[in-house]
């Protein structure tokens, strides 16, 4: 049975991405911070479907976390089939609001985490048949906005990243990103606020975490030529101006 390590795997996109993986057939190693309980659910509805499922819990804002969630991969799976470096944090700052912890933090998480667990697992990688790496990026990337200076930042790292590993680790490990654009509303969004994204939304509507899982599925089942790439998910907003 192929195995898949989700980052950030309790809520939201993180959660869809490794149930959608489990329903296609991997077994499951979930990574969590906080959200152990959104990550249980995850195990027993993938358990209930028979497949494997281990749960860890670290902080990649840490080097440390990230050393011990790998060695612990690594202790129980010695091969790894599927990466998604999913887990990361997302924060409204003006820019001279942006202290240096934050802009460390922000780093820490978004970039330095998936740089250095897929450098650890990467034994790991080769060792599986086709393996493949997705790391979640963000229409923010490349289409910024006022206020989100460090994550912006952090998530351009991780698509020139992305490009760089697929290309320095080819042809053995594929390696992809995800571009969301709005998927599902942040909760302190206003009405007016809201409705001024749909405006901006060629299909109308925003995202679901279930998109970005089918886009998963989609280059780890059926894209084995597909790598270095970053595929939007965004309703065609980051086509218009």
């Amino acid at each position: 049975m192929p195995t898949a390590v989700v980052t950030g795997a309790g809520i939201r996109i993180g959660k869809a991405i490794a149930l959608a993986l489990a329903e296609v057939g991997y077994d499951l190693v979930l990574h969590v911070h906080r959200s152990t309980e959104g990550a249980e659910e995850v195990a027993t509805r993938a358990r209930a479907l028979g497949r494997s499922v281990t749960l860890h819990r670290a902080d990649l804002g840490t080097p440390q976390g990230v050393e011990s969630l790998a060695a612990a991969v690594r202790e129980t799976h010695p091969a790894i089939d599927v990466l998604v470096n999913n887990a990361g944090i997302y924060e409204r700052l003006a820019f001279e609001d942006i202290t240096r912890e934050h802009y460390h933090r922000m780093m820490g998480i978004n970039l330095e985490a998936p740089f250095f667990l897929t450098q650890a697992l990467l034994p790991a990688l080769r060792a599986a048949p086709q393996p493949l790496v997705v790391n979640l990026t963000d229409i923010g990337a490349e289409r910024v906005e006022s206020h989100y200076a460090h994550y912006s930042a952090s998530k351009a790292g991780l698509i020139t990243l992305t490009r760089a590993l697929a290309v320095e680790l080819a042809p053995k490990v594929r390696v992809n990103a995800i571009s969301p654009g709005t998927v599902v509303f942040p909760e302190n969004f206003d009405e007016a606020a809201r409705k001024a994204i749909l405006a901006r939304i060629p299909l109308g509507r925003v995202g679901t975490a279930e998109d970005v899982a089918r886009a998963v599925v989609f280059l780890a089942r059926e894209a084995p030529y597909i790598s270095g790439q970053v595929i939007a998910v965004d309703g065609a907003r980051s086509a218009q101006l």
